[in-house]
């Protein structure tokens, strides 16, 4: 038997996973690690961190499944797209990462956007320059730290970070480049044109390469320090969206996945290339060889509730150490005693500005229509419908852009429960499929890495020998007409709110 390694190096933590040939799961583990604040709208995480925690968890996933180096036949790698890791010319890293959801970079934004053209920029890079991109984030240490600039040799995304600590190797694959603004999205490869007006150089840039391609190989101080075998292949890997899309079969027309992770993400299939001219919605280069995808960003899915957890879920917590449970179930318990709709109390989920449909860096998290008669079961559920409230608002655009959609699967940690599901059928109403995994990101990787090894013939072959269906809730004919009913003004708000939220961003810029 043949076993495939599949690592997401995320947000909250790194999951590495061991597959066989079959893509059943073998053994995984999870190493966390912290998220770095220093001032409102700033995110930051050490590059060293990703590294331990890879480190440490393919250890525990070797040693606990008793597999022999010699059967682990290749590794994917997925990541969370977007973050910006800058080595100098000794391959040493010189700042914090500046991630994903990080919003300071709104002026180097606007930048881009007088130097390139927006008409221009949205031809190549097929998206408006976002504060979420990486090359937003590279103007703003040019502009910001020149010390730091000017020393630059190697600008890497966060798991190609990690290959390059696994191989020696400096590589990139579309997928995950596609969120760079630096790439050619039709050509799949780095923009000359981009890279020389933003002045940053064409050789800091990374190979670029199609996702299920060698990469590089493992090497023997790592393979010694990992428990792996020396020269064991490592491939392009995915992006964590187009490699979660791989994992969930999304690899063919009409099947569109749901994605509720610390972002949320309405995820379709392009076969030919796509572009929203409004850039309320990204298309990227997909992870299967020649195709494309289109995909909704809503920057607080899971977070919110996370952040529901932590400041307010000190009781749920503790009672799950008790009773050995996730404290997310037991919310989730609180959520399904109230009425759907929570009464008119609806929740607007920015925590960290917004993307699809606003790109508005300056949005901010909102409870509307509190009242006395709301408690802390309609406060968190509401938490929860508004985040399916903003997914719905990304699958409309998708939809309106002639996007065929025939069936919906749930993905991410929000895809476990079960009345999260029933919300998104509701909300959109269409029915909600789940698949025979829950790995997500790291299936898809370990697939991508299949391919490469030569296990899998090609990767929609792959997927259809793998993933099955588990699970359809339909919609419930009362809610979906509740639902649409608050939906309208949930889709209101915002507009309502928009210059409050940038004047209240002025007032803490002169802090």
């Amino acid at each position: 038997m043949s076993y495939l390694l599949g690592i997401d190096i995320g947000t909250s933590g790194t999951k590495t996973v061991l597959f066989d040939e079959n893509g059943n799961t073998v053994s995984s583990a999870t190493e966390e690690y912290p998220l770095y604040q220093p001032h409102i709208g700033w995110a930051e995480q050490l590059p060293e961190d990703w590294w331990k925690a890879t480190v440490e968890s393919i250890r525990k996933v070797i040693q606990k499944s008793g597999v022999k180096a010699s059967d682990v036949k290749a590794i994917g790698l997925s990541g969370q797209m977007h973050g910006m890791v800058l080595l100098d010319k000794f391959g040493e890293v010189m700042r914090p990462a500046i991630i994903w959801c990080d919003q300071r970079t709104q002026k180097e934004c606007d930048q881009i956007t007088e130097i390139i053209g927006k008409e221009r920029l949205i031809e190549i890079t097929a998206n408006p320059a976002l504060t979420g991109f990486t090359a937003s984030k590279v103007m703003w240490v040019k502009n910001n730290q020149p010390e730091i600039y000017e020393k630059i040799d190697k600008i890497l995304l966060p798991k190609d970070y990690i290959r390059y600590r696994l191989t020696g190797e400096f590589a990139s694959e579309v997928s995950d480049a596609s969120g760079t603004q630096f790439l050619d999205i039709p050509k799949r490869t780095w923009s000359k044109e981009v890279l020389e007006k933003l002045e940053v150089d064409y050789d800091w840039m990374p190979p670029v390469y199609e996702s299920q391609e060698v990469t590089g190989r493992i090497s023997k101080t790592v393979a010694d320090l990992l428990g792996l075998e020396e020269g064991t292949p490592v491939v392009g890997g995915g992006g964590d969206q187009a490699a979660g899309a791989v994992g969930n079969g999304i690899v063919k027309p009409g099947v569109i996945s749901s994605t509720i992770g610390t972002s949320g993400v309405v995820f379709a299939f392009l076969d030919k290339i796509s572009i929203d001219p409004l850039g309320r919605v990204h298309t990227f280069c997909h992870a299967v060889p020649n195709t494309w995808h289109v995909m909704g960003v809503t920057q607080g899915a899971g977070l919110s509730l996370q952040w529901m957890r932590n400041n307010f879920g000190g009781m749920e917590r503790e009672l799950a150490k008790f009773i050995d449970v996730d404290p997310y179930v037991l919310l989730g318990q609180e959520a399904e005693k109230a009425a759907p709709g929570c009464d008119g109390l609806i929740y607007l989920p920015y925590l960290m500005g917004e993307r699809t449909p606003h790109l508005d860096p300056y949005a901010k998290g909102v409870f509307f229509g509190i009242s006395a008669k709301h408690g802390r079961n309609e406060m968190i559920r509401s938490v929860m419908e508004g985040v399916a409230y903003s997914l719905r608002d990304c699958l409309e655009i998708i939809k309106g852009m002639g996007v065929e959609v025939k069936q919906v699967r749930a993905s991410g940690g929000g895809a476990r429960s079960s009345l999260w599901r029933q919300m998104q059928a509701d909300i959109f109403n269409t029915s909600i499929s789940t698949i025979n995994s829950n790995e997500g990101p790291a299936l898809g990787a370990a697939i991508l890495a299949g391919v490469g090894a030569g296990i899998y013939s090609n990767v929609p072959e792959a997927c259809e020998a793998i993933i099955k269906l588990t699970n359809t809730q339909e919609p419930i004919e009362e809610n979906v007409r509740v639902y649409n009913q608050y939906y309208e003004v949930y889709a209101e708000l915002y507009q309502a709110l928009k210059a409050s939220f940038r004047k209240v961003a002025m007032i803490n810029e002169t802090k």
